[in-house]
């Protein structure tokens, strides 16, 4: 029964991670997405999408990587992509993670701190794939929201290919047909061309 309660309070705790707003907005919606929308968006995306990852990959560890990857930001907060993978900033979050999973029983705890490491430091290829993965609904809701984020804090196309190649890396086939939308979305002015 203390088990069960353990779980209770993390499973309350991590209702925070609705209140972590993004940097960008949903398509069609005008507010800004929330962390936890992002985290379903990111777990469907990948199912939807294993069969064209470059390697075989075991959706079940993909998406509890996706589920728990950004649990982290409860505490350290949101920052977009293009300036938050600093050391500081993984420290925060990672010490956010740790924090959180001590509310669950220890036998659960560090297997999934182990799945948020392997995320964070993208050595297999489900978390390759995973983090390919992580990078293509913020990338959605800019091409289809007249590059909103983009345009509000002056990223680039360059800023944009940099970050996200990894998506080749875990689905070339992915990779293929996003890049060149990319490109025209900084052709049609809705990222800068040039830093």
């Amino acid at each position: 029964m203390a088990e069960i309660q353990q779980i209770l309070d993390f499973v309350v705790a991590i209702e925070q991670l609705k209140d972590v707003q993004r940097k960008t907005k949903p398509v069609g919606l005008e507010r800004y997405e929330n962390s936890a929308e992002h985290s379903w968006h990111a777990c469907l995306t990948a199912l939807l999408f294993k069969d064209y990852a470059n390697e075989n990959v075991d959706i079940e560890r993909v998406m509890k990587m996706l589920l728990i990857h950004d649990l982290g930001e409860i505490d350290a907060g949101d920052t977009i992509i293009y300036a938050s993978e600093t050391v500081e900033n993984k420290q925060l979050e990672q010490q956010g993670v740790e924090r959180l999973l001590a509310l669950l029983p220890e036998s659960m705890r560090q297997p999934l701190l182990d799945l948020w490491i392997e995320f964070e430091t993208g050595d297999t290829a489900d978390a390759v794939y995973a983090r390919a993965i992580d990078r293509v609904p913020p990338l959605l809701h800019n091409l289809h929201g007249d590059g909103h984020s983009w345009k509000q804090h002056g990223i680039s196309l360059e800023q944009v290919l940099a970050v996200n190649t990894r998506i080749g890396k875990g689905s070339d086939a992915l990779w293929q047909v996003i890049r060149p939308k990319l490109e025209q979305a900084a052709n049609d002015g809705l990222m800068k061309k040039e830093r």
